[in-house]
């Protein structure tokens, strides 16, 4: 009597640990998911203020008109390429300081790297047609769903494949600098769909690197800044994937 009580105590105890570990594990992705949601929500609002306002797009952008009154982006101003390359040190900043800052300042930062970012996208408005810009973000979305939802639920192991998919992530930033001198279509092809393979790989491998990463015995404070990281990860892993499909679905101004 004494050992099946015993018996039916441990297992009791063990199934309600088990459970506040889903449970809080279930928090957490949730946590990341509204992060990047939010990031995205303001990613896109700031691109579509950025592009719809005179007074902000004629600092960021040099247009010309052609001689039949059509009226094109040239290239970007100080101040645009200022803004193209100020997200780059934002999450460089966020990345290595992340351990020394408080969680509202890394949200701070990381809010103010998503309306950066979206200033920065603004350009694809003037480039790409409204209706196929929609059409790519409701692709990207499913797509990006799905791969995220296999890398959370799947029980295979995918470190290898990060591995791989760095490996690979860091050839594409090669070939792409090389392919700003060379300009070939070829090239500029197979970097795009390099492109969309590997960060829809990133994806599912991220989401389970982000699960893994949970730990229930973690501080609001470090669990807060583990959100944010992760939420960061996979906003880029989505932003990526989006520009490289846009290369292919996106129908030109």
């Amino acid at each position: 009597m004494v050992e099946d009580y015993k018996g039916r105590y441990g297992t009791s105890s063990h199934a309600s640990t088990a459970a506040a570990v889903d449970e809080g594990l279930r928090a957490y992705m949730l946590t990341v998911y509204n992060y990047m949601a939010s990031a995205l929500t303001l990613t896109g609002l700031m691109a579509y203020v950025t592009a719809n306002v005179p007074a902000l797009y004629s600092l960021l952008y040099n247009f010309e008109t052609l001689p039949d009154g059509t009226v094109y982006l040239s290239g970007q101003t100080m101040l645009g390429f200022i803004v193209i390359f100020a997200p780059l040190a934002l999450v460089l900043f966020l990345s290595f300081g992340i351990n020394k800052m408080q969680a509202s300042t890394a949200q701070m930062v990381f809010w103010l790297y998503a309306g950066l970012v979206g200033m920065s996208l603004s350009s694809i408005l003037f480039v790409y047609t409204g209706t196929s810009i929609a059409k790519t973000f409701f692709v990207t979305a499913a797509a990006f769903g799905s791969l995220s939802l296999y890398g959370y639920t799947t029980k295979r192991s995918l470190s290898g494949m990060g591995s791989f998919l760095m490996m690979g992530l860091f050839g594409l930033i090669i070939a792409s600098i090389v392919n700003i001198f060379m300009q070939s279509s070829m090239m500029d092809f197979i970097i795009s769909m390099a492109g969309v393979l590997i960060f829809a790989g990133l994806t599912a491998y991220d989401t389970q690197k982000i699960k893994l990463m949970y730990m229930h015995s973690d501080g609001s404070e470090t669990a807060s800044k583990k959100a944010i990281m992760g939420a960061l990860s996979l906003y880029l892993d989505f932003i990526n994937m989006f520009l490289f499909l846009l290369r292919f679905m996106g129908n030109r101004n």
